[in-house]
Parts: structure tokens; C-alpha cells; sequence
């Protein structure tokens, strides 16, 4: 019965009522069953030609979302996590970033190197974009996280020091012996001696920044605050966009991380400077035309009208002049004349003699629309 596709329907019937009598006749009953269904889905697929459903299984729905597939940093970038973060900003787009990190490694390594009086290497480990609430939840703790306040720019910036650069730094200017690895302590909060040298370490930092951002714009970054709990260092919403510089600081078998993270809600006053190919690059401005243009305006020579009376006529009477004829105006000796270039009025007069030539002496500053006319063009 199972051989041919051509069986009534009460064939199944008669399998079905047939089942109870043996003891496998349910498990018979269940192979019957199953390929009628493969048979009947065979039949409507050759019939109506459309493919069958697949049920996705929980592996592809999470790759679908972008919850299977990350990269070393954590970061999506499958699914529809991958078109979410899709509207980070990169910081490639701002090439003259990477020229301000590379100079403050180079400040950082001989600041330094005067402050712990030893040999420091500072290296940049890497620039990338992330979201604001990603870093807060991938900071590894204990951690010291200083909230540093930009001035000129009126906004906030992250640094975080590691636990491994902490201990180190305080077993550094303690006196620490050299070639032993700093003794780390856990489970308790950081003391006030760890806290106060960590601070100067994170001032020395905030120096050195403002010397790298110095070359394209003056910006002063004072300490706020110091938190340990990464909920109290929030400084922009967790969707906004941000700049996350990690360095590597190693003093010969210590060290630790250093991760300077900037919203770019902070960079927006100076993004025009960031877009930079190079260090002072100019776009569509040229100051040297533009002194030179300026100078040949000032020089440049113009027609000035002086209008005694304006008068309208018909055009009839117009026609109608003879060589001869006296137009009458309505001025007198005394009267004011205007002062025209083209159709700009310039200013205001009075008539007069200056030995054989005829002078004008102005009585009125110039008007507004010639003050404007005079700085479109210059």
C-alpha cells in the first residue's frame, strides 16, 4: 500500500482502524503515516510548483540578529545588529586623529619617563568606534575611570587605567625592586595612597593631551572625578557614537592599558580640523590671494555720480525737447546732492568750489547698503 501514490483515501482508514490488533501496528501506523505526508507534500509541490517552508533552527536566528558572529573586539557585524551599527561614524573619516594619538604617544613616553623615573614604552595599540553603553559593559573591573572635562569644548571624555597599571605604577614610585611583577591584591577597593598617584599619573596624561591637540586647536582637559564603578562614569547616552584609543604603557616587565575613549559629541567643534589630510591644510581657502585680492580692491578705481535732482517726465515730452529748451529742477545753491556708484547709493553732500575745479563736501556717513556692498566684496 505504501508503493503505490494512487490509494483511495479509505486505505488509511482501514491502516489506521487495523493498528490495535498487533503490538506493532502503532509504530507501522506511524511509518504509514509519515510517508503519505512526504507523498501528499511531493504531489502539492509538483502540482502548484512552490518550494517548501523551512523552520529556521536557533543557530541561524541568532545569526540572522548578529548575536553568533563577533570580532576580537566584541563587535558585530552580521545580521541586524551589523545594520544598527552600521551608523557608527568611522574614525578614518577624521585622518588627522590618528596624526594627534601618534604625537601624544610620543609626549606620553618622555612624560613619563620623567614621572616614574624609569625606562616607559608607550605603544597605540588601536583606534576604533564604539557605542558609549558596548564600552561601559566591556571595561574589565576593578578599574579607575577619570571623567576629564574639555573646556574649549564644552563636553566630557573617559580615560580608563587597568588594575595591571595601577599596581604597577604604584609599585613603581614606592620603590618597587625591578624584574618582579607587581603583587595584586583583589577583592578590596583601592586605597587613598593608590588613588593619589594613579590621579598625577592621569594629570600627566591630561597634559600631554592638550600639547597633542595643541598643533590644530587650543584645548585644556581638567579631572573631574574618579570613578571604580563604570554606572557613575557615564558622560553621553549609551547609543551616542564615540572615539576608543587604547595604549599600552610597559615598564620593563610591568605595565598595564590605557583607553582613552572621546564621544564624538566632543570632537564636533573641531571636526573640520580632524578632517584634515595633513597639519594645516586648508579647503578652498588660499590667505595668500586673499591679501591679494583685498590689496588690488582697495586700489581699484570707480565712477561716483553726483545727482543734483531727479526729475520725471512724460515720455511725450520727452520727445518733444528741443536743442535749447531749460529743464527747471527744484534744487537751489544750498541743496543736498546724493553720491551714487551705479545703482548704489553711497552717501550724501553738498556742492561747492575747490580753487578752479567743482568739489563736493560730504555731510553724511555712508549708508548701509553701500557698507554692505564694500564687505561683499572684501
Amino acid at each position: 500500500m505504501a508503493e503505490t501514490a494512487e490509494t483511495e483515501a479509505p486505505a488509511e482508514d482501514e491502516a489506521a482502524t487495523a493498528a490495535p490488533e498487533g503490538a506493532a501496528a502503532p509504530e507501522d501506523g506511524d511509518e504509514l503515516s509519515s510517508e503519505w505526508e512526504s507523498m501528499v507534500g511531493e504531489g502539492e509541490g509538483g502540482n502548484s510548483g512552490a518550494a517548501h517552508e523551512r523552520i529556521l533552527n536557533q543557530d541561524e536566528i541568532d545569526s540572522l540578529l548578529g548575536f553568533s558572529v563577533s570580532d576580537e573586539d566584541g563587535s558585530d557585524r552580521s545580521g541586524i545588529r551589523a545594520i544598527i551599527n552600521s551608523a557608527l561614524v568611522s574614525y578614518e573619516r577624521l585622518p588627522m586623529l590618528e596624526i594627534v594619538f601618534d604625537r601624544l604617544v610620543r609626549l606620553m613616553t618622555t612624560s613619563l619617563r620623567n614621572f616614574t623615573s624609569d625606562n616607559v614604552e608607550v605603544s597605540l595599540d588601536n583606534i576604533s568606534s564604539i557605542r558609549f553603553g558596548d564600552y561601559l559593559n566591556s571595561i574589565p573591573l576593578p578599574a579607575i575611570l577619570s571623567v576629564f572635562r574639555a573646556k574649549q569644548l564644552d563636553n566630557y571624555g573617559l580615560l580608563t587605567v587597568d588594575s595591571n597599571l595601577i599596581y604597577s605604577i604604584v609599585d613603581v614610585l614606592l620603590g618597587g625592586r625591578r624584574g618582579t611583577s607587581a603583587m595584586r591584591i583583589e577583592g578590596r577597593p583601592y586605597t587613598t595612597i593608590e588613588r593619589t598617584l594613579v590621579q598625577r599619573m592621569i594629570e600627566v596624561i591630561l597634559g600631554d593631551a592638550k600639547q597633542a591637540f595643541e598643533p590644530l586647536t587650543e584645548v585644556d582637559f581638567s579631572l573631574e572625578r574618579i570613578e571604580t564603578n563604570p554606572r557613575f562614569a557615564a558622560i553621553a547616552r549609551p547609543a551616542n557614537a564615540a572615539i576608543l584609543v587604547k595604549l599600552r604603557i610597559d615598564m620593563e616587565d610591568r605595565g598595564g592599558r590605557v583607553e582613552l575613549l572621546l564621544p564624538y559629541a566632543t570632537l564636533e567643534p573641531i571636526r573640520k580640523m580632524l578632517l584634515q589630510q595633513f597639519m594645516g591644510e586648508k579647503f578652498g581657502r588660499d590667505n595668500i590671494w586673499e591679501s591679494h585680492l583685498a590689496t588690488e580692491l582697495w586700489s581699484t578705481q570707480m565712477d561716483v555720480k553726483a545727482v543734483l535732482d531727479e526729475r520725471s517726465m512724460p515720455l511725450g515730452e520727452v520727445m518733444e525737447l528741443k536743442v535749447g529748451d531749460t529743464i527747471m529742477l527744484d534744487v537751489g545753491p544750498d541743496s543736498t546732492i546724493k553720491l551714487r556708484c551705479g545703482a548704489v547709493p553711497l552717501t550724501k553732500g553738498r556742492m561747492g568750489r575747490l580753487g578752479h575745479s567743482v568739489a563736493v563736501r560730504l555731510d553724511a556717513p555712508l549708508t548701509p547698503a553701500a557698507r554692505k556692498a564694500m564687505m561683499r566684496y572684501t
